[in-house]
């Protein structure tokens, strides 16, 4: 395996792809790179501490995002954060040159403004590139018209309102791709419903196989390794389905088998919190407190009541 190539600037990618000059340091809008470029680092991984927003359109070939290679497809958006790992393969090309663009910037571009304060927010930047959006036509026109914004912004003489107007720009293009995120799941409601019974699937598994005893409580992370989904992608399609996350889904999960124990056995909370996975059994009666209302010892006082009557 070839050793990373790292890109630390908005210029070493110019450099890289024989573009000209940057004109901002920080932001910079590319159309599609040079295919025999592209085939001087393939199979070498890329590790780039810039954001990357990246619109596909006629698109052959594919790259190895994350853990997975993607092949793409007709408008695809593809998200990657400071610190990913990319790897293209030799032989790809783009048919429409006139609709595929990249936006890339540097964290330092939006850190004291109030995107860079809630870029965490946009989870697509962490999704696999098989959770990559696809937009449509429509769509695809709304995203030109604020890239091209930004093009004009930054080519534009610098003034003390240019880069406030970029990130502005940016901070709109991200509402509108969480928003056409928002569709994609809207529109894909069975293959959610799948996956929501998926993941109640994987989570009985991990009781039943007893994995609790070594490994402690189900993780957001565990549960999108078995499933084939990033923790990200999970979570946001749980909650767009169950109104739940996916750490909250978890959460229910384990109390709703904590309630059975605590009315169906003798055992004491201690050991229901053991045998649920938690290491301290103070842990457990919080969480219960703070989801059910009352502790588990409550919980069962209430339960025993309710049968006596």
């Amino acid at each position: 395996m070839k050793a990373p190539r790292l890109i630390n600037s908005i210029a070493q990618v110019h450099q890289a792809f024989g573009l000209a000059p940057p004109r901002h340091p920080l932001v910079s809008v590319v159309g599609v790179f040079d295919p025999a470029r592209l085939d001087e680092i393939a199979d070498t991984p890329i590790v780039s501490e810039l954001y990357s927003i990246s619109l596909k359109v006629g698109l052959t070939g594919s790259c190895l995002y994350g853990r997975n290679t993607y092949d793409y497809q007709d408008g695809t958006l593809v998200f990657i954060a400071p610190g990913q790992v990319v790897q293209y393969t030799a032989g790809g090309g783009v048919a429409d040159h006139s609709q595929s663009w990249n936006l890339l910037f540097h964290p330092d571009l939006i850190r004291r403004s109030e995107l860079g304060r809630c870029i965490g927010a946009y989870s697509f930047f962490h999704y696999e590139a098989n959770e990559a959006l696809h937009v449509s036509e429509a769509e695809k026109a709304c995203l030109k018209d604020i890239i091209d914004k930004i093009v004009s912004e930054y080519s534009a003489n610098i003034d003390r309102h240019s880069q406030e107007l970029i990130v502005s720009n940016i901070k709109l293009l991200l509402d509108y791709c969480t928003r056409y995120y928002d569709r994609q799941f809207h529109t894909r409601t069975n293959l959610n419903k799948d996956i929501t019974s998926d993941f109640e699937q994987v989570l009985h598994r991990y009781y039943l196989r007893h994995q609790h005893e070594e490994h402690g409580l189900p993780t957001v992370a565990y549960c999108g390794k078995e499933m084939g989904i990033s923790p990200y992608y999970l979570s946001d399609l749980l909650k767009k389905e169950t109104g739940r996350t996916a750490s909250d889904y978890i959460h229910f999960f384990v109390l709703e088998r904590a309630k059975n124990s605590l009315l169906g056995t003798r055992q004491s909370v201690t050991e229901v919190a053991y045998n649920l996975g938690f290491i301290y059994p103070q842990h457990f009666s919080k969480l219960f407190k703070s989801k059910v209302g009352v502790s588990p010892r409550e919980y069962r006082k209430l339960g025993r009541a309710d049968k006596d009557t």
